[in-house]
């Protein structure tokens, strides 16, 4: 397999819930800050920027820009026993996961969505995908304005 990040491949799975499927997205490859944890998707879904507190504290910022890919199309190209899987408890959705060595955030699988949710900012290529919407922009940081023209949802992504 070529890992020259140009080959766009269009999205087309029709398993997945809650995701429009829409855009265009070259492979690309992602890792951790220390270098220890990689890993590489072939497709991909949307990129949504989410305001949920919870996102918020786990990424120390104003909002999570969240890649969503296939699970099938995803892989760790290494270091995947370093990454630790936090669940926080009474939730239905939520998990973080990060690097165990520099503590960067890292991909975690959404079983009962069939994607791996990648942080954005881990991604070291272009995913060739921009911003689709922004999310729970009810609970965004009152600090914090959204200043572009994105779709905003006071909770999350309408059912598609």
């Amino acid at each position: 397999m070529q890992l020259d990040g140009q080959s766009d491949i269009a999205s087309t799975s029709p398993n997945l819930k809650d995701f429009d499927v829409r855009e265009v997205f070259a492979m690309t490859r992602g890792s951790c800050l220390c270098g220890a944890v990689a890993f590489e998707a072939t497709d991909s879904i949307e990129l949504r920027n989410c305001h949920c507190s919870r996102c918020r504290k786990a990424r120390g910022a104003a909002y999570a820009a969240n890649l969503f890919a296939p699970k099938g199309s995803f892989r760790w190209l290494r270091g995947e026993d370093l990454v630790v899987n936090y669940r926080l408890p009474n939730t239905q959705r939520f998990g973080n996961s990060f690097c165990r060595v520099c503590g960067s955030p890292m991909p975690r699988a959404v079983p009962t969505r069939d994607v791996v949710l990648i942080p954005a900012g881990s991604l070291d290529d272009d995913p060739k995908i921009r911003t689709s919407s922004h999310i729970f922009v009810a609970s965004r940081a009152p600090w914090h304005e959204i200043t572009d023209d994105l779709p905003q949802f006071p909770e999350g992504p309408p059912p598609a």
